[in-house]
């Protein structure tokens, strides 16, 4: 079909700027800016080649609201970002150090390209991508947090013949498996917010929740079976329905809040602080996280080689007490809840592309 005319509308390279609809297009598809960043575009396309001030920025873009120099700095970072420019070699937007910005693309009056009609997004593909997402960054999550504890149990001494790298192969490839199921229920539980008609934030919590604590309930239950079946007894006080509930809402909640996060560091920074207060709450009401579990797992099996006493030794204490269970919970939370929320994150800017 014939390219129909676009009034106001401003082409450079393969973006089509709109100002009068208040949209910005890449090679046919819409670029994701929100108000305040598309105004900071407009004023410096709309004053292209020349330089335009920081103070022009407050004035023009935040109407003289008092923000911080991050705040530009930030803005200008996303529109770079979301335009595909270098700070090192600029081919939109240069800085001129402690002056402003200029916009030095070459700009010409645009036209409006026909294209087909976008589908909508199908829900089921989007709690699929979404919740994968948030089940592989759960998997790194474990990994982190297995070697971490892989190489703390590693620095006890050893019984002749017990190689370190064994202790942190199989503590790492415990936790590593317990973050992955923990983190798909979890994952796929907020990712079902797709199905409700408003995205309201009770749905990322309830959905966190339920999928936290229906893994935790059969990640127990399995455990203490098979504990059971190989050594006639086993710990009844394991993480559990009642942990996996707590740390999935609560990493329901901060996936919520980022859900308009522009970067994937902030969804990090959300999933985070939501996780690591759960985490650390957990703690201290008397539940049990991964290092919890670890440890009450060796002392219920005396012949275990599995001794964490390099955490509690760094927090002055002679046996796993109150400091080091807050405080291995609240890092466990934050290090799930952020690589489960910026994993999702990742996976949704994909999905709308």
């Amino acid at each position: 079909m014939a390219d129909n005319a676009c009034p106001g509308c401003l082409r450079f390279e393969g973006f089509l700027f709109d100002a009068g609809d208040r949209r910005l297009h890449r090679d046919g598809r819409a670029v994701d800016l929100n108000s305040r960043y598309f105004d900071a575009l407009a004023l410096l396309i709309g004053e292209r080649g020349k330089l335009v001030s920081k103070q022009r920025f407050l004035d023009e873009v935040w109407s003289g609201v008092p923000v911080t120099d991050e705040a530009l700095t930030q803005c200008i970072r996303t529109l770079r970002r979301q335009l595909g420019d270098d700070a090192a070699s600029p081919r939109f937007i240069e800085t001129v150090p402690k002056h402003g910005c200029r916009f030095i693309a070459k700009v010409e009056p645009g036209i409006a390209q026909w294209r087909p009609p976008s589908l909508p997004p199908r829900p089921w593909s989007e709690w699929l991508r979404l919740g994968g997402a948030g089940t592989a960054g759960g998997a790194v999550a474990g990994t982190i947090g297995g070697l971490i504890y892989g190489f703390a149990g590693a620095v006890q001494p050893l019984a002749p013949g017990m190689a370190a790298l064994s202790v942190v192969l199989v503590i790492a490839l415990a936790t590593v498996a317990m973050a992955t199921l923990g983190a798909a229920g979890v994952a796929f539980g907020i990712a079902a917010s797709v199905f409700a008609s408003h995205r309201l934030w009770i749905w990322h919590v309830a959905g966190g929740a339920l999928g936290g604590m229906i893994v935790g309930a059969v990640v127990k239950l399995i455990g203490i079976d098979a504990l059971n079946l190989l050594f006639g007894h086993s710990p009844g006080d394991i993480t559990g329905a009642a942990e996996g509930a707590a740390l999935g809402g609560a990493i329901g909640l901060g996936a919520w809040f980022a859900r308009r996060a522009t970067t994937i560091e902030r969804g990090m920074a959300w999933g985070g602080i939501t996780g690591g207060a759960a985490g650390a709450l957990i703690a201290l009401l008397g539940g049990r996280m991964m290092a919890g579990s670890l440890d009450l797992l060796a002392h219920s099996f005396p012949g275990s080689r599995v001794q964490l006493g390099a955490v509690w030794r760094l927090f002055g204490e002679t046996e796993f007490g109150p400091m080091s269970r807050v405080a291995t919970g609240c890092f466990e939370g934050l290090l799930f809840g952020a690589c489960i929320v910026g994993a999702m994150v990742l996976g949704r800017r994909a999905f709308r592309r």
